[in-house]
């Protein structure tokens, strides 16, 4: 089916085209540009992130080496350091963002019903950030502190496959709490955040709009007891109670009740205290969905050991967005071939495969379906998986 084409041509056979020329459109990305297209910037800033480049010289060099072959690539401009260099600072970084958003969609629809070991029918996501160091003199525009910049990567994950429903790029200063301000409740989907989201108020328009959120409490949360429902405390729940806010402030943001959940950790014999506003949830699963929000701290980790997301190919603001969200397709995009082809390989596996077979002809499937010998998975077998 695909003889004769590149392992890389097969692999962005599965992006959808005209939708990319719709938001190059939307953000006229090709305006006044007669060469090296914003399809010509994405492909060669996706080859960079599957082959692990470090540099635009690194990127140039490579493909150059190749020139015969970038025209297979879907590649049609002419591959310099400069023009790539150019593209990423002035080409618009909500184009990429768009697209990456039209194949998280995609993803979605493909991992609906993906287990994530809650037993749960409703839609769970879980909400954090993760920050990405730079230096303050080549990045002025992100300030964090005194002698340090950074950018912030709000993440909603959703914890079916995996998939990140909505990012957003903000620089260090931006604190974690003021996102739930930009998320539109979904009805009925649980949102689990640590502590550093809550603030009642906007908790409170959660709850109205029918949405669930488990968090766990501050130390220093003023709430009165109402009800206590009955536990076992075998599981490791010590108490399951109806809670309301006392604080004049608190109260008045939150004015409704709410559930608090006393867990100790068999573990660590730490004791933490969930709340909720689902009163339906059996306490235990309650808690399991908390455990389940460390998959976001998994995925955070994974791009960063896998992807371009530390080291920046520019030092712009529409630079660092560019590839930030352009890496976040490479990853999207891996994960919809994991699905349709039907792949057991973890998707670490398939970046390494990827990263040394994209100027090869080799079917896709069978190129990355291949079964390794005892010695290639007693290699992979501590690294981190998330599928």
């Amino acid at each position: 089916m695909h003889s004769g084409k590149l392992v890389f041509a097969q692999l962005m056979e599965h992006l959808p085209e005209k939708t990319l020329a719709r938001c190059v459109e939307r953000y006229r990305g090709n305006h006044k540009i007669q060469s090296f297209t914003c399809q010509d910037q994405f492909l060669c800033m996706a080859f960079a992130q599957l082959t692990f480049r470090e540099s635009l010289r690194d990127i140039e060099a490579c493909l150059r080496s190749q020139t015969e072959k970038l025209y297979h690539m879907g590649i049609r401009g002419q591959v310099s350091r400069n023009t790539l260099a150019n593209a990423n600072a002035t080409r618009d970084w909500r184009i990429y963002a768009d697209f990456a958003q039209r194949l998280i969609g995609i993803a979605r629809k493909l991992y609906i019903n993906e287990p994530f070991g809650v037993d749960l029918a409703n839609t769970a996501y879980a909400l954090d950030s993760t920050t990405i160091d730079l230096s303050l003199s080549l990045f002025p525009w992100a300030p964090f502190r005194t002698t340090k910049a950074a950018v912030k990567m709000h993440t909603l994950l959703d914890l079916r496959g995996n998939i990140p429903s909505f990012i957003h790029i903000s620089d260090g200063k931006l604190h974690d709490v003021n996102i739930l301000d930009q998320l539109i409740p979904e009805a009925g989907a649980f949102y689990v955040m640590d502590r550093g989201y809550i603030d009642f108020q906007r908790l409170y328009r959660f709850h109205q709009a029918g949405s669930f959120f488990v968090t766990r409490a501050k130390r220093n949360m003023n709430a009165q007891r109402r009800y206590s429902h009955p536990t076992d405390r075998s599981t490791g729940v010590m108490f399951d109670q109806t809670l309301v806010l006392q604080g004049y402030q608190s109260a008045k943001d939150y004015p409704e009740t709410f559930r608090g959940i006393r867990y100790k950790d068999p573990e660590t014999a730490k004791r933490l205290l969930f709340i909720t506003n689902n009163t339906t949830l059996p306490a235990l699963r309650i808690c399991a969905l908390y455990k389940a929000r460390w998959q976001v701290e998994l995925f955070f980790r994974w791009i960063k050991m896998h992807l371009r997301v530390k080291a920046f190919f520019g030092t712009s603001e529409n630079a660092v967005k560019s590839q930030i969200w352009i890496a976040v397709s490479v990853y999207v995009l891996v994960a919809i071939i994991k699905k349709r082809l039907n792949l057991s390989r973890s998707l670490y596996e398939m970046l390494q495969i990827l990263s040394l077979n994209l100027f090869e002809k080799t079917p896709l499937d069978i190129a990355l379906s291949r079964i390794p010998t005892p010695s290639e998975s007693d290699q992979d077998g501590n690294q981190l998986i998330l599928f």
